[in-house]
């Protein structure tokens, strides 16, 4: 079976969030499946200066008027997934982020730029390069939302197409006057009008053959006012379509015992070196050297739905309380302002970087002791479940994949040795600041701490059961047969070379 993965970002070759974990994880577990999945990725500038022997596949002419347009075949490190760049030097190769500019601004040609990316995507399926068709579109968020609709629209036989809502709050919402130069069907606007605008994460909705959410719970909760972003009614309608598959974690990526950005390494079999791992980043980061003073650290998007807001009105109570609070994030300016202004304020126990570092992520969760992961709506959360496996343990909102991952410590489930985080449930600062008060008065029983902390780091959230969710879904949705595991398909490669 063939799949043509469609996303906005992939790690290594470009990253703003959890999309660009998962967009490299769930392919190369999906190939271990035997299924030939191969990415199409817009060509920025940092993916093209991260890929590595990058080939010209093939001309796409210039089908939005932007400017040649060319794809450029290239491998996700480590891995034999086939990725495409989009090359369009005119959208794509630019200073700032993917979606902004440097001042934080999105990016006033965004409906275009991405519109390329799904154009190319149809292209694909219309023309077959290299002799290679999909059996299926699997589009990721409002930046492949286009990309049913086209082949909807397109008046001809088409392959299966799977839609993947990340975080059904972003939604890409652009003027109606943009749908002139976006080359659409003519009938695109009833499946795309969103109040008088066009939502590209409508038109997936609308037009795929099946959706899927990033967790169970988060898939509940979009079918209700309160969570699904004015687009419940549509998904209601869509119920039967609709599917939550936990995301999984790529622990050749995550995990402590192999981690080549720590200061020390360290497993659930023997976690002393995590202390060692404290004291590196209290030292990076110029923090008071206290082995026993609590570590927090705060790793989300500083956006309205992770909760800054609250955080920041909680923590000066609990800082003078005795802790150290850490934090390395980006997002609104008026977040990052305030942030700063608390570390000046407490020097030696608040720490604040803005910006994400990949590096300095990975040491923040070995040596930290709490992951503050507060949020208002979660579609998944990945870095609790990347904590957990660094026997940081996470404090969260209980709410969308955070409920379906992170077992609250209740005294019952300390005893029965599942607890593996702390959970409250509503978004206010006194649930908030119980719940840390809480994880504190914990930290402060060392063997209760240390059996909370087994438990987290034993948990397994590997791709292996999701991938294998995706790859019935696809078969579902494409009437093929069940795929053979890579070593299977390897041997039979090799007795037809034999008997040949």
């Amino acid at each position: 079976m063939r799949v043509l993965y469609v996303t906005s970002e992939v790690y290594p070759f470009a990253k703003t969030g959890g999309l660009a974990d998962v967009s490299a994880a769930l392919p190369a577990a999906l190939r271990e499946l035997g299924i030939d999945v191969r990415l199409l990725v817009p060509g920025y500038a940092q993916a093209m200066a991260q890929a590595s022997e990058l080939q010209d596949a093939f001309s796409l002419g210039n089908p939005l008027g932007c400017g040649e347009v060319r794809l450029l075949e290239t491998h996700l490190p480590q891995t034999d997934v086939p990725v495409w760049l989009v090359d369009c030097p005119a959208l794509y190769c630019r200073s700032g982020g993917l979606y902004q500019s440097e001042t934080g601004e999105d990016w006033p040609d965004n409906a275009l730029r991405f519109a390329l990316l799904n154009h190319v995507a149809a292209d694909l399926v219309r023309e077959p390069k290299r002799g290679w068709m999909p059996d299926l579109i699997h589009a990721n968020d409002w930046h492949a939302g286009l990309t049913p609709l086209l082949l909807a629209r397109g008046g001809r036989p088409y392959p299966a197409t799977l839609f993947t809502i990340h975080n059904l709050a972003y939604q890409g919402l652009f003027d109606v006057a943009e749908m002139a130069r976006l080359h659409l069907p003519d009938d695109a606007y009833s499946a795309m009008e969103f109040y008088g605008r066009m939502s590209f994460l409508k038109a997936g909705i609308q037009s795929a053959n099946a959706i899927t959410t990033v967790s169970p719970t988060y898939a509940t909760e979009i079918l209700t006012p309160e969570y699904g972003c004015g687009l419940d009614g549509l998904l209601r309608e869509r119920v039967s379509n609709l599917t939550g598959i936990l995301n999984g974690v790529d622990y050749r990526i995550w995990d402590p015992s192999t981690d080549p950005y720590l200061a020390c390494n360290y497993s659930a079999r023997s976690v002393a070196a995590k202390s060692d791992c404290k004291r590196a980043i209290q030292m990076e980061l110029g923090l008071k050297l206290d082995a026993d003073m609590p570590l927090m650290a705060f790793m989300s998007r500083l956006v309205h739905q992770k909760m800054p807001d609250v955080v920041l009105d909680v923590l000066p109570d609990l800082l003078e309380e005795g802790m150290q609070f850490v934090l390395v994030a980006e997002g609104e300016n008026g977040y990052q302002t305030r942030f700063r202004e608390l570390a000046a304020r407490y020097p030696g126990r608040v720490a604040v970087t803005i910006g994400y570092r990949e590096d300095l992520g990975h040491r923040l969760l070995s040596g930290a002791d709490l992951l503050l992961h507060p949020s208002r709506f979660e579609p998944c959360g990945l870095v609790p479940i990347y904590a957990m496996r660094y026997g940081t343990i996470p404090l969260v909102r209980k709410s969308g994949g955070l409920a379906d991952s992170v077992t609250d410590a209740s005294p019952e489930a300390i005893r029965q040795g599942t607890a593996t985080g702390l959970a409250f449930q509503d978004p206010s600062m006194a649930d908030l600041a119980a719940c840390i008060r809480r994880a504190l008065s914990l930290y402060r029983q060392p063997i209760l701490w240390r059996r909370i902390q087994a438990a987290a780091m034993r948990q397994d959230f590997s791709w292996k059961r999701s991938a294998q969710a995706y790859a019935n879904l696809y078969r579902s949705l494409t009437g093929a047969p069940t795929a053979l595991p890579r070593t299977l398909v390897a041997q039979a490669e090799t007795f037809e070379k034999l008997t040949a």
